[in-house]
């Protein structure tokens, strides 16, 4: 029988200052802290029952309802004086398992976020379509929680988000800021962000873009003068707008090409890794800054050209995922080892690597 209970899990993970938890049967629950996983052996091995009775505390009857017939569900929520969290809770092997991702209450500020400053520009625009991409768990809701609040306290804007689940809870500052979740208050991403153009928005926020109806309707809202933020789990600006042709059938690739090179304002692609004295992690980005010359290569179908844009403008904030890797590497916080796995192009990384210069 359970002798503990989720909120007693939770002040454990509070206490560690862990990131993620992991409850699955057969044995400990168990903790993410930086890199490593570390079981929690006094909370004794979980059976079926226990994992069960744990899932249970996280999520409410609709869910668990969702968990039981689709195989997997999605929810976050709060618990007063420790923190909210995002959680997945699925099946396998006939038994409960589930994920619990920590995230604080409050969002965190922009400069602690080690992100360059061209980053903190795009929240000045007026409109168009800023992607943070990246593997899951790189810290895109963060950024782009971050951006928003940077948007919320200066700005007098209509703020929607769609998410799923909602992640960081925002407050009204200088804007209004209403934030909707998939699946308890709108049916599909689509049909929130149709809705979304209705409501006289000023900036929307979409999850994810992760089907072609959500993709058009998002390239659409930049294109009547919105600002849009999304993320996708793409490595580099090359790939992402790969990706976002690639959505798309053929006969409507020159329409989607004109439509992207006029919208797309930047892309932003990050890796959380972990630090070499194994304090935390730090987080290297690739900068995309739409110019004309990133248009031209979008409209003419060339996105494989992009990489040699970001080479040649730096001074205009532009920079490489190789070259913030070895900026980490010089400045002693991640590891050689470290920065030629996560580098998109490790060739090339390992020539810069060996330049004494």
């Amino acid at each position: 029988m359970l002798n503990f209970t989720l909120d007693d899990l939770l002040e454990k993970a509070d206490q560690l200052k862990v990131s993620d938890i992991h409850i699955t049967v057969g044995t400990f629950p168990c903790v993410r802290k930086h890199k490593h996983l570390i079981f929690l052996e006094n909370f004794g091995r979980l059976m079926q029952e226990d994992t069960k009775e744990l899932i249970k505390q996280a999520l409410d009857e609709r869910k668990f309802a969702e968990l039981e017939t689709k195989g997997e569900a999605d929810c976050s929520f709060s618990r007063q004086g420790l923190g909210r969290y995002r959680v997945n809770a699925f099946k396998q092997r006939g038994t409960y398992a589930m994920a619990i991702r920590i995230q604080p209450f409050d969002i965190p500020s922009f400069e602690s976020l080690g992100l360059p400053n061209t980053v903190r520009e795009f929240a000045d625009l007026p409109g168009g379509l800023i992607l943070v991409t990246g593997v899951t768990g790189s810290g895109k809701s963060t950024t782009l929680a971050s951006l928003l609040d940077i948007i919320n306290a200066n700005q007098s804007k209509h703020i929607i988000t769609v998410e799923d689940p909602i992640e960081y809870l925002h407050r009204h500052k200088k804007s209004i800021v209403n934030q909707r979740e998939i699946g308890l208050d709108s049916h599909s991403f689509a049909t929130a962000l149709r809705a979304a153009l209705r409501e006289d928005p000023d900036v929307i926020l979409v999850g994810e873009m992760r089907d072609l109806e959500t993709t058009r309707i998002a390239i659409t809202a930049a294109e009547t003068g919105h600002l849009v933020f999304s993320t996708m789990h793409t490595l580099g600006a090359a790939k992402t707008v790969d990706r976002i042709l690639d959505i798309f059938p053929p006969e409507q690739q020159n329409q989607i090409q004109n439509q992207l090179a006029t919208v797309m304002q930047g892309v932003i692609t990050q890796q959380l890794i972990p630090k070499l004295d194994d304090s935390g992690v730090c987080v290297a980005c690739e900068v995309l800054k739409t110019n004309s010359a990133v248009s031209n290569l979008i409209r003419e179908g060339k996105p494989y050209q992009i990489n040699s844009v970001l080479q040649t403008n730096t001074m205009d904030g532009m920079q490489t995922m190789n070259a913030d890797l070895l900026r980490l590497y010089r400045n002693r916080m991640i590891s050689r080892e470290e920065a030629i796995l996560r580098s998109i192009d490790k060739k090339g990384l390992q020539t810069l690597l060996n330049n004494p210069f």
